[in-house]
């Protein structure tokens, strides 16, 4: 089914970025913060997607808040403390003077509580009002580092006519497998598959405003579930193929393993 799509190389989309996870298995950090704002070199793993996000123009965030989202919402707060050099006058008349300029001041980020312990499907579908209607928008993960061309992403989802396209990358081994077609269409997919070979869910998605309506009133459904068997079912899946760089960030040792990539200047992400 061909689909009206803009000229979508060329129009910057909101992002909306899933942070409302437990991360349960990187225990060892996220019992004191949310899996988005463990740090990779001095900044959030989210603050790095975002900014590989805002190199190919993208600026505009929705960040669907969960488990410890005031933090995620304090960083942001306090974004100008974090990043500038201050003067402060102590008299009774207080001012603030912050020094510094910082490349993320054309940024717009919109801070969504989407339930303590909701599932991905209903996060998405509690910012469907912070999405214009009509509108595509690009969807991700906010645990997963990548090089994924953005730009490419767009332009094959234009090409295909179809409602979401995802980033199909080779897996870690957990993820839900895909079976791709030549042509790029996605006929099955597999929540947890037993081998490495094939390709996963990276995140890095474009989706169609009329995938809201996949979604259904139910804190209790992943988006990798029904609505994209539901997707899969109406020929609506795409992928983009990338065989670069991807990395989720779901154990301590993968944190250690993204903090020393950035440490060493070897970080794929890095484009900024």
């Amino acid at each position: 089914m061909a689909h009206s799509l803009c000229n979508l190389d060329r129009v910057f989309m909101k992002v909306v970025i899933l942070c409302g996870g437990k991360g349960t298995r990187l225990r060892e950090e996220t019992e004191f913060r949310p899996k988005p704002m463990v740090p990779i070199g001095k900044q959030p793993i989210l603050w790095h997607i975002m900014k590989y996000y805002a190199h190919f123009g993208h600026k505009e965030f929705v960040l669907c808040l969960g488990y410890k989202g005031e933090m995620i919402k304090n960083y942001f707060r306090n974004y100008l403390w974090n990043t500038c050099d201050i003067s402060l006058s102590l008299g009774r008349e207080s001012r603030i003077q912050f020094h510094d300029r910082h490349a993320e001041e054309d940024w717009t980020v919109t801070l969504a509580d989407t339930g303590e312990d909701s599932m991905t499907a209903y996060r998405l579908r509690q910012v469907r009002r912070y999405v214009p209607k009509g509108k595509p928008f690009l969807f991700t993960y906010g645990d997963g580092l990548s090089n994924i061309d953005i730009t490419a992403t767009l332009k094959e989802h234009r090409r295909s006519g179809k409602l979401c396209t995802i980033s199909a990358v080779h897996p870690a081994g957990r993820f839900g497998a895909l079976k791709v077609e030549e042509s790029g269409a996605i006929r099955t997919f597999v929540e947890k598959p037993q081998v490495e070979e094939a390709f996963v869910n990276g995140g890095y998605m474009v989706c169609e405003h009329k995938v809201f309506d996949y979604l259904p009133d139910d804190p209790n459904v992943p988006f990798e579930t029904t609505p994209i068997a539901n997707l899969v079912r109406d020929g609506e899946l795409q992928s983009y193929r990338h065989e670069g760089f991807w990395q989720p960030m779901d154990t301590y040792q993968e944190a250690q393993y993204l903090n020393r990539l950035w440490n060493e200047g070897k970080a794929p992400w890095k484009v900024w």
